[in-house]
């Protein structure tokens, strides 16, 4: 049977802002709707349309946000919605669950994406075994149980950047770069970002004019001096958003207009010892099959949890620098963990379906990776199309 394809055709998300900041008072739901909301008022298309709604989420250990916020968008009461919790990868998957759904033929039209409150998240504590013990407050649970390892992400981080070798100095200018693109890009996502009537921020609240010098002087969090990893170069706790609108094939030719098609999203395991590199065998094995290298990717997003792990995959795969992150990465925004992958979609979209650059190819391909605890990657790669409504 031929396999259906499935079209992105509308892309948004709300500012990112750290921790405690402008999102605070927000629910991740809360965050969500807007960006639901906005998507539906830039696509034409009536809230009944929605076939399902899928939301990556990895804070909130219970509940279903995406349920709260299909209803807070106004979403009629019989549209399905789902909550994913892969960490990290949770936003991207949610990509990919709905297109799978449109691929499979299950469904026309799905909203699907992320949203994470770190400001909001609940506080974690395990049950005691017994009335006469306290309950147990951690931060985060397992990844990966006994015997594989399961080290703390900065742990691992900086175990990746002494054995390649990456200095101090070579992540900071990294860092200092992904700010730089993120101001330069600052313009363009004032027009983009969801905040109308919802007063909410219209630029990213971490991006700033970062020196080199300032970069450096941070102190260093995990790892030894000469390669250790310091404030300003992991990705800080931040709140936000980002969801797309998925169409089926068929949808689309009558909804017209520009977008991206969906050639392969998918997701892939490796060691949990080094969960950075995860995406990397997945993005090879994507591109063999697609017959594309990394030479025709006109943008590629990678999540950038830490520089190292950015850096480290963009070298494996022979990223051209000027295709990475055009827009400034994770280390400029911050990692509101469950958005993040959705984040990536978003600029995927932004960059390719409506080129800032009159160079770009008519039909660019696109790709973004990211990587998660427990060392599971997702990728999505995109080709952007044009069609006329009919």
């Amino acid at each position: 049977m031929e396999r259906r394809s499935a079209i992105i055709v509308a892309a948004r998300r709300t500012a990112v802002v750290p921790r405690g900041g402008a999102l605070s008072r927000l629910q991740a739901d809360e965050l969500a709707a807007p960006v639901m909301d906005c998507l539906l008022a830039d696509t034409g298309r009536a809230a009944g349309s929605v076939d399902h709604v899928i939301l990556g989420n990895a804070l909130y250990g219970g509940g279903n946000p995406a349920r709260m916020a299909a209803l807070r968008a106004g979403l009629p009461q019989g549209v399905p919605a789902l909550t994913v919790d892969t960490q990290c990868c949770s936003g991207l998957d949610a990509i990919m669950l709905a297109v799978r759904l449109v691929e499979a033929g299950a469904a026309e039209c799905i909203l699907a994406g992320g949203a994470e409150s770190f400001s909001r998240a609940p506080i974690r504590m395990k049950r005691a075994l017994s009335p006469a013990e306290p309950a147990v407050p951690y931060d985060r649970p397992p990844f990966a149980p006994p015997p594989y390892a399961d080290p703390e992400l900065a742990d691992a981080a900086a175990k990746l950047a002494a054995a390649r070798g990456l200095t101090r100095q070579t992540q900071a200018e990294f860092a200092v770069a992904s700010h730089r693109k993120a101001i330069a890009a600052r313009p363009f996502l004032q027009t983009r970002l969801v905040t109308d009537r919802w007063a909410l921020p219209d630029r990213d609240g971490f991006t700033r004019d970062l020196s080199l010098k300032t970069a450096l002087r941070a102190p260093v969090l995990a790892g030894p001096v000469e390669t250790g990893l310091g404030a300003a170069t992991i990705a800080c706790e931040a709140d936000g958003a980002a969801l797309v609108m998925v169409l089926s094939e068929r949808a689309f030719a009558r909804h017209g207009g520009s977008g991206l098609k969906v050639l392969a999203a998918r997701g892939s395991g490796g060691d949990p010892d080094a969960p950075a590199l995860a995406p990397v065998a997945l993005a090879r094995n994507l591109m063999a099959d697609l017959k594309i290298g990394s030479p025709d990717l006109a943008a590629v997003e990678v999540m950038e949890a830490y520089a190292v792990q950015a850096m480290a995959t963009a070298s494996d795969l022979g990223i051209d620098p000027d295709s990475l992150n055009r827009h400034g990465g994770g280390l400029a925004r911050g990692h509101p963990i469950g958005a993040s992958g959705a984040i990536l979609a978003v600029n995927l979209f932004d960059l390719l379906s409506s080129p800032q650059d009159p160079a770009e190819p008519a039909q660019a391909f696109g790709m973004a990776l990211i990587a998660a605890a427990g060392g599971l990657g997702s990728a999505l790669v995109v080709q952007a199309v044009t069609k006329k409504a009919g």
